[in-house]
């Protein structure tokens, strides 16, 4: 496999799980967050889609958020539950192009989204007066379509840059999907500039949403720091509230930013798919809980669904 040329078109993928009794293991825990995400994902946005109680700004985006999460985890899982069934780790180059393009699509979108969450949540607690002014529809809008327009950009442009790289050597991709880093270190042309141009691209998708996120939480902390005492039941809901979010937000762009922003020489195979794990299975799995069905309002449309649905079967 090693003297493969550039006329054989596809890839192997050598996967995430060993073909061994762990391995099987794993696989049926991964499948199981799999389903947890799907399902909590799904039911999101028809709660938010189906009760006019949520039908605002910050149930909007997190209606974004959960199709993002969607879309995220079935551009991955899927495929390698089918290479480790099936036995077959071959990808062809279009399905590699499109898995690549979908990760890189949903992945920025959701970067980008998560600071207008952040944006919608600072607005709600320093003016909370002008909230309707400034989180009005048009501009949860513009901020949703400006994430999936920008990181679609991005997406065809990496993604076209990589299956139009030389591979001359080895077509076994030391990954369990279409990881542009993973792919790049197959290539036996020099991509120094590439690896510029990825440097820069996480840094506008990633590092800079992160640090203002970041301080947009700090400052929030901060002001419920020095609430007074009166207010302790609010503090306290604050906190845990904030706590939850930025505990999501670390998850997410932490692996994120430190494998996209090293060199080439300093990726290991083994820590990239851990890393990986992180906010391409987990993170999905987790945003519903902590975003979404530990809301009040997302619970009590939940009970009305549900009841609704037992007096029409009754």
């Amino acid at each position: 496999m090693e003297g493969w040329n550039q006329t054989i078109s596809g890839f192997f993928l050598l996967g995430l799980f060993p073909p061994t009794k762990i391995g099987l293991l794993f696989f049926l825990l991964v499948i199981l967050i799999f389903l947890i995400a799907f399902l909590g994902n799904s039911t999101m946005i028809l709660l938010i889609w189906m009760d006019h109680h949520l039908h605002t700004p910050m149930y909007f985006l997190l209606s974004q958020l959960s199709l993002m999460d969607l879309m995220y985890i079935c551009s991955t899982v899927p495929k390698v539950a089918v290479n480790f069934l099936s036995g077959d780790n071959s990808i062809s180059l279009v399905s590699c192009g499109f898995q690549s393009f979908c990760f890189l699509l949903t992945g920025g979108s959701e970067a980008l989204l998560l600071v207008s969450m952040a944006y919608d949540r600072y607005v709600a607690i320093f003016h909370p007066f002008h909230y309707a002014i400034l989180m009005n529809k048009r501009m949860c809008l513009l901020m949703t379509v400006g994430s999936w327009l920008s990181s679609s950009i991005n997406a065809i442009c990496h993604t076209v840059y990589a299956l139009s790289m030389t591979y001359c050597k080895s077509r076994i991709i030391n990954h369990f999907f279409c990881d542009i880093p993973a792919m790049v270190t197959l290539a036996c042309t020099d991509t120094w500039a590439y690896e510029y141009t990825v440097f820069f691209s996480t840094s506008l998708f990633l590092l800079v949403p992160f640090l203002g996120i970041m301080a947009s939480y700090g400052r929030v902390f901060y002001a419920v720091h020095h609430m007074h005492s009166s207010q302790g039941r609010k503090k306290k809901k604050a906190f845990s509230t904030c706590s939850s979010h930025l505990t999501v937000v670390v998850m997410y762009y932490g692996p994120f930013i430190f494998t996209y922003m090293r060199p080439k020489s300093y990726h290991t195979p083994g820590q990239d798919k851990v890393l990986a794990i992180l906010y391409t299975i987990l993170t999905p799995m987790l945003n519903p809980i902590i975003y979404s069905l530990r809301n009040k309002d997302v619970l009590c449309a939940l009970k009305k669904v549900l009841g609704k649905a037992l007096m029409h079967r009754n």
